[in-house]
């Protein structure tokens, strides 16, 4: 178990480096935060190393153990290295590093939600979490979405991205279309489309949501086999992406 006292240690260089998404794609690691998250990489034999504030050692000590028994480097820190390292604005004294699992060559199962430029990484964590709730099978992020492996996605995601398959794409019109060849039922959100109750498929299906400003591009579109929007009966036009995701999400899950 090593010590660190100073902002300046190049170890805590290093791992603050992960804050960036290029070094995470270089590395394979992320950064995670609170003990939730922690406790649950540590379950899954997904940490690297565990940093946790010299003042809560005793409370974490569960964790230090689990740690030194999967041969984690552990490390303790001052609070002023861990308000460095935390991007949260209450930091909970622990962090850890965590391996970054393969992404699967393509995403299989009853029910995949695709993120067509999901911007904002509350977002596109709480579309996860959704559909981690719902049972559905993974989530496919186009280009233009928000890094997955960010903090605040990652706050929003609540270990969500634990257990839901994941995969990046830079060509989702193309990776929905052979989807949409494989039996899939594309179902893209737009305004003006057929009301979301009426025309909601069964059975295999990918549920599209696009980004907040624009809405799922005319791309992804034209290889859509439906057109949907939730109707609005207020003077509302459109709901927050996430809010819009978690109903449809819901509905397309139960069962008829």
């Amino acid at each position: 178990m090593k010590e660190i006292t100073s902002v300046h240690n190049p170890r805590l260089a290093a791992l603050r480096e992960l804050q960036r998404p290029r070094a995470r794609r270089e590395s394979g690691l992320f950064l995670a935060e609170s003990a939730k998250m922690v406790a649950e990489a540590l379950s899954l034999s997904l940490c690297r190393t565990l940093v946790v504030e010299n003042g809560r050692a005793q409370e974490y000590a569960a964790m230090i153990a689990q740690a030194e028994d999967a041969h984690c480097e552990v490390l303790l820190v001052s609070r002023a290295v861990m308000d460095a390292l935390s991007e949260a604005k209450t930091p909970q004294g622990v962090v850890c590093t965590v391996a970054i699992c393969p992404e699967p060559e393509r995403l299989a199962g009853r029910r995949i939600a695709a993120l067509d430029g999901v911007q904002d990484p509350g977002n596109v964590g709480t579309i996860l979490r959704t559909a981690d709730a719902a049972g559905f099978d993974g989530v496919l992020l186009g280009s233009g979405c928000a890094d997955l492996y960010g903090a605040k996605t990652l706050r929003a995601t609540m270990g969500s991205v634990f257990r839901v398959p994941t995969r990046r794409t830079d060509d989702l019109a193309g990776e929905l279309a052979a989807m949409r060849a494989r039996g899939y039922a594309i179902a893209a959100t737009e305004l003006g489309g057929e009301d979301f109750y009426a025309g909601c498929p069964r059975g295999n299906c990918v549920l599209v949501i696009g980004s907040e400003g624009h809405g799922v591009s005319q791309a992804v579109r034209s290889v859509a086999t439906h057109h949907l929007a939730l109707p609005m009966r207020g003077g509302a036009e459109s709901l927050n992406a996430a809010v819009a995701a978690g109903i449809m999400i819901y509905e397309m899950a139960r069962e008829r």
